[in-house]
């Protein structure tokens, strides 16, 4: 009797079922990267960012993304060419490429198609699943509040303590089409309806 209420009470410990969960979740596969990428920005909403450290594991749901299509797309870095800033860009698909912006804040990309067509995609905003403080509304606050710095430029996305995985219960939602933030000197790519989020999400950045 005294074993069968023990279990009855973990079934119902909401932490006990979270962690049950997040230890399901699998890794995306590298076949998930190399693909046309906003193929990939589309099915990259939903997923969950996971980071794991010694403070803990953080993890969360990623709501708002935009396409970065390659050397063509003025709005891109790799419109600059190889440097030793892009050369993750240009790199295989499937890690990460983080970089720096007004001396202050990290932006993460997750590298797209095959190696040398420079593609990416910027994670823009989190719905927190665990472990994680702080606001996640946009690339810089997303980066601070799970711990993601430069150290992490060119990390394979498939290692176990930082890489993108899919829930365990996927939910269903509506995707949004806008133009991107912050390439307005980017000409015609400005208006390009590159950026997408969860419809209604209250995580998503705002202009």
């Amino acid at each position: 009797m005294e074993a069968s209420r023990a279990v009855t009470a973990e079934s119902r410990d909401p932490a006990a079922d979270a962690s049950k969960r997040l230890a399901s979740l699998t890794k995306l596969p590298r076949d998930f990267y190399d693909r046309d990428t906003v193929q990939v920005a589309h099915e990259l909403l939903g997923k969950y960012l996971v980071r794991a450290s010694a403070s803990g594991t953080r993890v969360g749901r990623i709501v708002e993304v935009e396409a970065y299509l390659g050397p063509h797309d003025l709005a891109a870095h790799s419109a600059r060419g190889l440097t030793p800033r892009t050369r993750v860009m240009f790199g295989p698909p499937g890690h990460a490429y983080v970089y720096l912006i007004y001396g202050m804040y990290h932006c993460m990309n997750v590298v797209t198609q095959a190696e040398g067509l420079a593609s990416a995609v910027l994670l823009r905003a989190l719905e927190p699943v665990a472990g994680i403080d702080g606001r996640t509304q946009g690339p810089g606050l997303l980066c601070r509040a799970m711990e993601i710095d430069r150290q992490f430029n060119g990390h394979d996305l498939l290692s176990d303590d930082f890489h993108i995985a899919a829930p365990p219960d996927p939910a269903r939602f509506t995707r949004v089409k806008r133009p991107r933030i912050g390439v307005d000197y980017a000409g015609q790519w400005a208006r390009r309806l590159l950026r997408f989020y969860v419809k209604g999400n209250a995580y998503v950045s705002r202009r």
